[in-house]
């Protein structure tokens, strides 16, 4: 288990650096904003959980070879630059979805072996794989994926949720670890492929259905009852406030 969970952490480290790398092609930055955003990308989601468990000194400072992993990614993608910047739009986010999921796992699981509630192992599972990415975004000017209205976090939480019951079960680990992979990555490349999203709540303005001065029978309606209503309404994905504004 202690291997295979090694692995993975690399796995997402290498994965989540490739993301940064190819976000800061298509921004035209130079080799160093590759590498900040390789860097941030690759570790900072694990290191601000080491952060709040308290763990000192974090994962990559004791173990270098994570530094060495980003490195690399960074230097081959220099090299193979051409390549990269023509790799297909939908790669980053596919990138990005193994990354979320691998660092889901990575999160939560160490958080249970810190013999942190379930409650907060879901929760570290969630920061360690979008955190990183949220970091991303910002420097590179874009609105993070996590606070869009896509399924991002969502697919964390609920392949937080599936470790944490199945360990609580005593599953075997790998199937623990498998299932929870395949959940989240799941439900997040079926959020892209599908376009799925979550719906949002939004000010819509509700426009009166008399306008004023209208005679209703022998009254009069007051101009105060014609002016529009702001209110708050759930608006599903394919919807748009001016299709919600009732006539």
């Amino acid at each position: 288990m202690t291997g295979l969970i090694y692995w993975l952490d690399m796995a997402g480290v290498l994965v989540f650096a490739l993301s940064g790398v190819i976000l800061a092609c298509r921004s035209r930055m130079d080799p160093f904003g590759m590498l900040v955003l390789a860097a941030v990308t690759g570790i900072g989601g694990g290191t601000l959980r080491d952060l709040v468990l308290g763990v000192r000194p974090v994962f990559w400072v004791t173990d270098p070879t994570y530094l060495w992993v980003i490195l690399a990614t960074v230097g081959l993608s220099i090299l193979c630059f051409h390549y990269i910047h023509r790799l297909n739009r939908g790669f980053l986010p596919v990138a990005d979805a193994f990354g979320l999921a691998l660092f889901t796992v990575i999160g939560t699981h160490k958080a249970l072996l810190l013999e942190a509630p379930g409650v907060v192992a879901v929760l570290m599972g969630v920061l360690t794989g979008v955190a990183g990415g949220m970091v991303r975004d910002i420097l590179a000017r874009r609105v993070p994926m996590v606070l869009r209205q896509e399924v991002y976090a969502t697919a964390a939480i609920a392949g937080g949720i599936t470790y944490v019951v199945l360990d609580a079960l005593s599953a075997p680990g790998t199937l623990t670890i498998a299932l929870a992979l395949l959940v989240t990555l799941g439900l997040r490349l079926s959020a892209i492929y599908w376009q799925l999203a979550l719906p949002i709540f939004a000010w819509v303005t509700i426009t009166p259905s008399s306008p004023a001065g209208e005679k209703r029978g022998e009254g009069v309606v007051p101009p105060e009852a014609a002016r529009p209503k702001v209110r708050v309404r759930m608006i599903r994905p394919e919807q748009s406030k001016r299709q919600l504004k009732k006539p």
